[in-house]
């Protein structure tokens, strides 16, 4: 059972609630990548980008001017938010257009790489060292990555390659966001702010190459509209806001444990959902991935003098 700090409902570990509530958000992240799939049936990407990100984006300031958070301060953060922004909508696009030609277990493994991206940017930009034991954790997860890329029987189309390169690339746009964020003063602003920021100019930056794209309707069905407010509503809007909520009360080591999870629920959601061909080599890579993020997160033991 977790310690309750006395200031602002601070937890010092991680106990039931967290971790329930960690599993279920990571199942329904893994699940993005099938929704984006079957999203893509009824919508051209590019209209998901802009159409996803201005939804949430109005449900998130509402949820701001309810609960009192201030976002229009001068607090130095407008143009790393303007630079956040741009990344995050990069980011995107490469995910959805990468559905329309990988498979949604393989675009889970290739985006869920991210954290390995941050910790050789962390090496190099922030000068946060790599350890002997997170690089073993690097170099278990790009043997899970590069199994992907020669496990030809997964492949859903001869083009499968885009499509995992630019979930590779996505991953690597969220990365590099995720440094924006930790290096400029939107490490101090409130974190509906910075993923308002990201959402407002990722839905600009579409909606300025909508001309350029189409058709921006395509097999629209319930089933199609129902996996897009299933990413725009309940995953931005809803399960983004549950994370802020637990990395304010919660440390963020024992939240970050959790990340394997998300790329197992990715690939298991496409073989069940999708029928998508679950092979050995895709097997073994979501180990070596899962693998590598348990050790990258692995907590530091601290030495107390005695």
């Amino acid at each position: 059972m977790s310690v309750v700090a006395a200031n602002g409902g601070r937890h010092d570990a991680i106990d039931t609630f967290a971790a329930t509530t960690m599993v279920c958000l990571c199942f329904f992240w893994g699940l993005n990548q099938v929704a984006i799939k079957v999203a893509n049936t009824g919508y051209d990407p590019i209209f998901m980008v802009f159409s996803r990100s201005a939804l949430a984006a109005v449900l998130v300031f509402l949820w701001c001017r309810y609960r009192g958070i201030r976002l229009f301060e001068k607090d130095g953060t407008l143009i790393p938010g303007i630079v956040a922004g741009v990344l995050f909508g990069l980011e995107f696009a490469c995910l959805f257009v990468a559905m329309e030609y990988t498979s949604a277990a393989r675009g889970a493994l290739m985006l869920n790489a991210m954290p390995f991206w941050v910790l050789i940017g962390g090496h190099f930009l922030l000068g946060e060292k790599i350890s002997v034991v997170k690089f073993l954790g690097l170099l278990l997860a790009f043997t899970g990555v590069a199994l992907v890329f020669s496990d030809g029987l997964s492949l859903p189309g001869p083009d499968a390659l885009i499509g995992d390169v630019l979930c590779l690339v996505g991953g690597v746009l969220w990365a590099a966001t995720t440094i924006v964020i930790k290096q400029s003063r939107l490490t101090d602003a409130s974190a509906e702010k910075t993923l308002l920021y990201q959402l407002t100019v990722s839905g600009l930056m579409a909606g300025l190459f909508l001309p350029f794209v189409g058709p921006l309707l395509r097999d629209v069905s319930w089933l199609a509209t129902g996996a897009f407010l299933y990413q725009a509503v309940f995953v931005v809007a809803f399960t983004y806001g549950l994370w802020f909520w637990l990395m304010r009360r919660y440390p963020a080591s024992g939240l970050s444990s959790f990340a394997f999870l998300t790329p197992a629920f990715g690939v298991l959601s496409g073989a069940l959902f999708l029928g998508e061909p679950l092979t050995l080599k895709i097997v073994l890579a979501l180990f070596l991935i899962g693998l590598g993020l348990v050790v990258v997160n692995r907590p530091h033991r601290r030495v107390v003098p005695g």
